[in-house]
């Protein structure tokens, strides 16, 4: 500021020394009046300063004449005041010049006279500073540019002179520049822009300042022009993505061509600096290459191939992103692509090992099969869950993880399945879930676990005697449930004694069909009945038996004929019997004593006279043997006749034995004696029995008909519970004669008269004929019951 007002100083006391000088040298009149002046502003007094009278200006014709032919000043020819006629513009009069004045001519006529007068032309601070333009560009390259740089400007001008055009600069706010105003002689300076700062085109593209330059008028103008700083982009600044990793979660089932992600890289440089290329690097795993793809100028990854979660649930995807500069730069990321699991895998079964087959009596807990599940999805997908159908005795229990164990729950039962169909079922937890299935047959191995049963306890079977030795009897069958050969039965009869003699002696038993045959003849008159045990055992180890009892009852054959003897009475003698002439009708003579070895019907012996005509006044009881009287004797009877008995039996054929009968008349009472000469038949003991044996029929038919009604509510009775083994069994026996059912052993004794008891007992309801000769017979049973009976029943 000091330097500027020394050089106003100067500048205005060279004016003044340079006007005095004039005026002094010329004479001429000088005024001075501001630029801008309103037209009748006040100059001078013109007329007393030139020596002239104010009233002969007008008559004079005074006028005022410039140079240029404006008129800027008049004259009032009335007052002799020189006043501004028109605008004055110092600047559009002299520019720069430091002196600027108007020349003016006064002209005076009569006489002529020219006076000069110089009206000079003060400035004013009545202009602004001006910059050439209003915006100024500039252009600096980023980083390559140094602090201290300069970068020279364009002043502004001020059409003002002296202080009013003495200009000082001042820049806006900023850190990065300043401003240095150099002079370089008295008519120019010299402004310049000094970088301070560093400039970042990426912070700062574009810098606008605003200088200002003030004149030293009063008041001071001011002029501004924008200083517009464009910081040229240098490749100093690598791509970069807004995220180092990226996490993207993919489904397994992603179509080819999915959008994976876009990528978007910024780089802050500019024009082809910032223009960047994707590209995957070179160090990415085949797998990953083949299975995504990238587009370089978007950045786009799509999905290439087929995504498998259970091959690969992981890439890791290294991209880089590279600018256009030079050198070129290059950023880097990394794309995480977990691909989730999708339920598209069914589970797997395994059975590893099996334990077949399994024994029917293994206990429970036995392990049977190890099965093994797997399935390639992960989560839920993965969980697998085991069940088999149908139930039965099995049962999976986990044992490992994806293991599971296939464990006989409860005891099997060969004989009742002897295989199991079962369906292991593998279903997963996805949804919707996926399953697989596996069949495992379990087949169930046998145990000698059940012995040899008969059909029943107890057979009863009948055989006639006198039966030819090896004659087949009967044939049992034993079955067993098992297999193979724990279900090969083979029989035998079981040891015991009949009449002291061993079973064996009598019956034996084929050992694999179970036929039973006859070793020799049955004599009933000897055995009755026959009762042993067969015995079925298999071949298992150990093996196991089960028994029957057979009751082999041997019937009766007519192979005995009646035999006939005397009374005990009158044994020894041999002469004939005694009847007093003064018997009336049905006086007993005496009685035939017959006795049949056979049983039943054909023990029933029947008695007649062979010849009828010859028998005279006598008759024999049919059923009794009683020789009776049919009418009073006579004389004429003769003293003696003979009578041939004929004892028959009701076999088939009948077999008949006869007897002589000698009876002689007497005066007194005698015995009747009996011939001793059979005809026909064995003698055998005498047995008085004839009526007595059929009193004893009916009585045993009426205690038959109760032992029928026992028998039937003894089988409906449960039946005894078979014990397996190969003890003794308890025995238990039926027996079957004719019509007569048991279903106890008995034992029975059947005792007639005074002869010798028999063991046996037949039951017949005996046929009578309506004859005369059987009315008798029957009303002599009633007559003549001279029988009892014994019957010992032994329930065991």
């Amino acid at each position: 500021m000091l330097f500027n007002e020394l050089k106003e100083t100067t500048a205005l006391l060279r004016l003044v020394l340079l006007l005095t000088a004039w005026e002094l040298g010329s004479g001429q009149l000088h005024y001075s009046v501001p630029e801008e002046s309103k037209p009748g502003t006040f100059v001078g007094r013109l007329a007393p300063d030139l020596g002239l009278e104010v009233a002969e200006l007008a008559s004079r014709l005074s006028r005022v004449v410039s140079k240029g032919g404006r008129a800027y000043f008049e004259v009032n020819l009335q007052s002799g005041v020189l006043f501004v006629n028109s605008r004055i513009d110092r600047e559009e009069l002299c520019g720069q010049s430091p002196l600027c004045a108007i020349d003016l001519e006064v002209i005076v006529d009569r006489p002529l006279r020219v006076f000069h007068v110089e009206v000079e032309i003060r400035d004013i601070n009545d202009n602004a500073p001006v910059f050439p333009v209003n915006e100024q560009n500039l252009s600096i390259a980023e980083s390559l540019t140094f602090p201290g740089s300069r970068f020279p400007l364009e002043g502004a001008s001020d059409a003002d002179i002296g202080t009013n055009s003495l200009l000082t600069y001042k820049l806006s706010s900023t850190e990065h520049f300043t401003l240095d105003l150099q002079k370089n002689d008295e008519h120019s300076d010299a402004l310049v822009l000094v970088l301070i700062n560093p400039l970042d085109r990426e912070e700062t593209p574009l810098h606008r300042l605003v200088l200002t330059a003030t004149d030293g008028g009063k008041p001071e103008l001011t002029g501004t022009v924008h200083l517009v700083v464009e910081v040229l982009d240098v490749n100093d600044n690598a791509p970069v993505f807004n995220q180092s990793v990226y996490k993207i979660r993919l489904l397994e089932n992603a179509a080819n061509g999915t959008l994976v992600i876009k990528l978007n890289a910024t780089d802050m440089d500019d024009g082809i600096n910032k223009d960047i290329i994707y590209s995957i690097r070179s160090a990415i795993a085949p797998s990953e290459s083949a299975m995504f793809s990238l587009v370089p100028h978007t950045g786009e990854i799509r999905v290439k191939g087929e995504l498998d979660c259970e091959d690969a649930n992981l890439y890791e995807i290294r991209i880089q992103a590279t600018d256009r500069g030079n050198p070129p730069m290059a950023g880097q990321c990394t794309i995480v692509v977990q691909v989730l699991d999708v339920n598209d895998n069914a589970p797997e079964l395994a059975v590893t090992s099996l334990s077949l087959p399994v024994p029917e009596d293994a206990p429970p807990g036995t392990v049977v099969a190890l099965i093994s599940v797997s399935d390639r999805d992960s989560g839920d997908n993965g969980k697998v869950t085991c069940s088999i159908a149908p139930h039965g005795p099995f049962q999976l229990v986990s044992t490992f993880k994806n293991y599971h164990s296939l464990v006989l729950a409860e005891a099997v039962d060969r004989e009742r399945v002897s295989e199991y169909h079962l369906v292991v079922t593998a279903r997963d937890g996805g949804v919707p879930s996926l399953s697989a299935t596996s069949s495992i047959w379990v087949p169930i191995a046998d145990v000698n676990d059940n012995a040899p049963a008969f059909p029943q306890p107890v057979y009863t079977v009948s055989v006639k005697e006198n039966n030819p030795a090896g004659a087949h009897l009967f044939s049992v069958s034993a079955w067993d449930p098992d297999e193979k050969e724990n279900a090969f039965v083979s029989y035998s009869v079981v040891e015991g004694s009949v009449r002291e003699q061993p079973v064996s002696s009598y019956i034996s038993v084929h050992s694999e069909s179970g036929h039973i045959y006859a070793l020799q003849p049955f004599d009933h008159e000897e055995l009755h009945v026959l009762e042993f045990q067969v015995s079925a055992r298999d071949a298992g180890s150990p093996s196991l038996c089960g028994n029957a009892t057979v009751q082999l009852f041997i019937l009766d054959e007519n192979d005995n004929a009646p035999a006939v003897s005397p009374p005990p009475s009158v044994r020894g003698s041999s002469g004939p019997e005694l009847v007093p002439l003064s018997a009336v009708a049905g006086h007993v003579v005496g009685k035939i004593r017959a006795v049949d070895a056979d049983s039943g019907y054909n023990a029933w012996l029947r008695y007649e006279v062979q010849e009828p005509g010859s028998a005279g006044p006598f008759r024999v009881g049919l059923y009794s043997g009683e020789i009776s009287t049919m009418r009073a004797l006579e004389e004429a009877d003769g003293p003696s006749q003979t009578l041939v008995i004929l004892v028959k039996d009701h076999g088939e054929p009948a077999r008949s034995a006869t007897a002589i009968v000698s009876v002689s008349l007497v005066e007194s009472a005698q015995a009747v004696r009996w011939d001793s000469r059979p005809r026909g038949g064995s003698e055998g003991p005498l047995v008085d029995m004839n009526v007595s044996l059929i009193i004893a029929i009916c009585s045993v038919s009426s205690l038959f008909v109760l032992v029928i009604v026992v028998y039937v509510g003894l089988r409906c009775q449960p039946g005894p519970e078979v014990t397996y083994g190969c003890g003794k069994p308890a025995v238990v026996c039926s027996s079957e004669v004719g019509s007569w059912s048991y279903s106890q052993r008995q034992s029975r004794n059947l005792c007639v008269g005074e002869g010798t008891a028999k063991n046996d007992l037949m039951v017949f309801s005996p046929n009578f004929s309506q004859d005369s000769e059987n009315g008798e017979a029957g009303k002599s049973i009633g007559k003549h019951v001279h029988y009892f009976f014994c019957l010992e029943l032994h329930i065991l």
